[in-house]
């Protein structure tokens, strides 16, 4: 059960741009997801906004243009922008943004300040993003927020898989991103073995990962 929002209950306006705003009231994060789940399922439209009026903070999601946006009018005031390339990823982006605001989204993907960073390919959208980390605590963090979303550790505790049955044309941004951080950090990436899936990348063990992954999993 999802815990009560402290101090509650919150307010939060859907909308899509039609003037039909709806305003919910809700005690709890889940509640707020089953009201949105229904806004968002029930029409058709470019955008879909969910604002925290109080909080003074949004997510705005553009499914036809693959985007998310997160914006925060706070000091400092802030927005960014993540591409999106599965459809089920909208709901639980609102999910996140329902139980944490703008900070819930921090490990939910490669965010970007400026959205014509979203036109790059996704090779230099990954390479773009690693470069940002430039230090190993941080670097080994966003690994972590890599291998969670399709990764596991073999069965001998040899080696991290990363992108789990994945084929070498899925989650290209976060696989260029991946190669870049692996060379950053100097861990070892080894052979995956006859039968794997051509996307999956394999780490040999490293302590870093195993008290990061650990965190994740």
């Amino acid at each position: 059960m999802a815990r009560p929002y402290k101090p509650g209950p919150k307010q939060f306006v859907f909308a899509v741009g039609d003037g039909d705003d709806q305003h919910v009231t809700v005690g709890d994060p889940q509640e707020a997801y089953v009201a949105f789940s229904a806004f968002f399922r029930g029409r058709e439209a470019d955008t879909y906004t969910i604002t925290d009026e109080p909080a003074k903070q949004s997510v705005v999601l553009m499914p036809r243009l693959g985007v998310i946006s997160r914006i925060t009018e706070a000091d400092p005031q802030r927005s960014e922008h993540l591409k999106v390339d599965r459809a089920n990823r909208y709901l639980p982006s609102a999910m996140l943004f329902f139980e944490r605001g703008y900070a819930g989204l921090d490990h939910f993907g490669q965010w970007f300040s400026d959205l014509a960073d979203l036109d790059a390919s996704p090779e230099s959208r990954g390479a773009a993003r690693a470069a940002t980390f430039t230090t190993e605590a941080a670097a080994i963090e966003e690994l972590g927020r890599i291998w969670s979303d399709s990764g596991y550790v073999d069965p001998t505790d040899q080696y991290y898989i990363f992108f789990d049955s994945k084929d070498v044309d899925d989650d290209r941004a976060d696989r260029a991103e991946l190669l870049q951080l692996i060379d950053f950090l100097g861990l070892e990436r080894v052979d995956a073995p006859a039968g794997a899936t051509g996307g999956e990348v394999w780490v040999r063990s490293d302590p870093r990962l195993d008290a990061e992954c650990e965190q994740w999993a």
